[in-house]
């Protein structure tokens, strides 16, 4: 686990790139993210399963360099543990494994858990495992009580249209945030201001290189 202490900036999350760095990165100009003010979290699967999205670790790990911080997904320990040493370029690197390996399976801040897919209900946050907390799906998010010492949780990994919300739009019920708005799936990627509830988005639907819809949604009231 890290902890992260709060700051006056804003806290930036943003999940299940898929390969999107270029829609990542315009959404971050969008959203004018300063790494100086700002704190950003990344909650896991940069990548994809086809070796071009693999160099999107490049951008993830340059991130985290600014001030970012990160926690991997399934994609990433997948790739970890059985692609890494076929993969070209980057993702081919010693170092690139063992900074994978380093990265903490769930961040603590401002009153949150920021995790990628999520954790197993009815145990305690020192007895969850790295498979549950990158793969755990519905056992999860359907679950009560959904927070943990009166934390609200984070997460990714699953698509929000599969938890009921429309396609492209962040999920969300008490203590529980999904952030995964599916650009994997020609849907949203979405970066989300956690405490102004503000989202940023872009449509996935073309290619890795093209984005288009750009949105600022305000989800208080929603």
């Amino acid at each position: 686990m890290l902890h992260t202490s709060l700051n006056t900036g804003r806290l930036l999350a943003v999940s299940d790139i898929h390969g999107h760095a270029g829609g990542l990165l315009q959404l971050l100009d969008t959203a004018e993210y300063s790494p100086a003010s700002d704190r950003l979290i990344l909650v896991g699967d940069y990548i994809d399963d086809d070796p071009p999205s693999w160099e999107t670790l490049h951008l993830i790990r340059k991130l985290t360099e600014e001030g970012a911080l990160a926690v991997p997904g399934n994609m990433e320990l997948r790739l970890s543990a059985h692609f890494m040493d076929r993969a070209p370029g980057a993702s081919g690197s010693l170092e690139l494994r063992e900074w994978l390996q380093g990265l903490p399976p769930y961040i603590e801040a401002d009153g949150y858990l920021f995790v990628h897919a999520g954790f197993r209900p009815d145990v305690p946050l020192a007895g969850q495992t790295l498979q549950d907390m990158t793969e755990i799906r519905e056992a999860f998010w359907g679950a009560q009580p959904p927070v943990y010492a009166g934390k609200g949780i984070v997460f990714g990994h699953t698509p929000t249209f599969k938890m009921g919300a429309k396609a492209g739009e962040v999920w969300r019920k008490p203590g529980l945030t999904g952030i995964d708005t599916g650009a994997k799936h020609s849907c949203r990627l979405t970066l989300l201001d956690v405490h102004n509830a503000v989202a940023y988005s872009c449509s996935t639907e073309e290619t890795r290189h093209h984005y288009k819809d750009f949105k600022m949604e305000n989800l208080k009231g929603c």
